[in-house]
């Protein structure tokens, strides 16, 4: 009997229904990739993903009493058990495939994750997986909600976004406090963010940390901004009211590019 450890934030998944319908997404995304699973824990997804024809699925776990269950029970020659941190890998050395990373996300380390893939986007295909509900909404949300915000900018201008479904805590052991989400992240090929990465994330921190403010007072004590290039009816805007679009004109705007 493996018990779920808090401090690697283990909430296994203990309903069939609801690892196939998860597992059918995921393979939905992953045509071409081979995937790496997060947390399997002792594999009620994992089975799910096996048997596909010249791809593999590496199963990434921390847990140190998984593993030899994982061994164990999966014999299947398409499934290769990594005894690792997943935060800590280099994912090139994982596969020469492209890569899908996927799984029942521990809800402590999600949003690492996320930036982990986008990252990694040129090994990274797609992210599906189970998130906390709100994270996976705030993922996907579109300019103009409450919801919508740093990780849903920077998610977007790199991936297309899309909310699958919500899970119950029911369907957990313990279960946790929140409900769930399943979403999906799909690379956009050949695409050209059009400004400098790093100081499009400073632009984006920099109008949400003060989101109550307009982007002429959140973004003025930014290192270097010139704000006069900025349309007055942009600055006068709060960051929330802006599609991902806007902040990589933005960013070239402050930057004088």
């Amino acid at each position: 009997m493996i018990a779920p450890k808090k401090h690697l934030g283990q909430h296994f998944l203990t309903d069939i229904g609801t690892a196939q319908r998860i597992a059918a997404a995921i393979l939905e995304t992953a045509a071409g990739a081979d995937l790496a699973e997060v947390g399997p824990g002792k594999g009620v997804l994992t089975q799910f993903l096996l048997g596909r024809e010249n791809h593999k699925t590496i199963a990434v776990e921390l847990d140190k009493e998984c593993i030899p269950y994982l061994h164990t029970h999966f014999k299947q020659p398409d499934l290769q058990v990594l005894e690792a941190d997943f935060l800590r890998l280099d994912l090139n050395t994982l596969t020469d495939a492209p890569l899908v990373i996927c799984g029942n996300f521990p809800y402590n380390i999600s949003t690492q994750i996320v930036f982990k893939a986008i990252e990694n986007r040129n090994k990274v295909q797609a992210l599906c997986g189970m998130f906390q509900k709100e994270v996976a909404e705030r993922l996907c949300a579109a300019h103009g909600s409450k919801t919508y915000g740093i990780t849903s900018v920077i998610t977007q201008a790199f991936f297309d976004t899309k909310y699958l479904f919500t899970v119950n805590e029911n369907v957990f052991n313990p279960p946790p406090k929140v409900k769930s989400g399943v979403m999906h992240m799909i690379r956009k090929n050949g695409f050209e963010l059009g400004c400098d990465e790093k100081k499009f994330i400073q632009v984006v921190k920099a109008a949400f940390n003060q989101r109550r403010k307009t982007l002429r007072n959140a973004l003025k004590a930014l290192p270097g901004a010139e704000l006069d290039r900025v349309p007055a009816e942009v600055l006068n805007k709060r960051a929330e009211q802006l599609p991902w679009q806007h902040f990589v004109q933005i960013t070239n705007q402050v930057f004088n590019v």
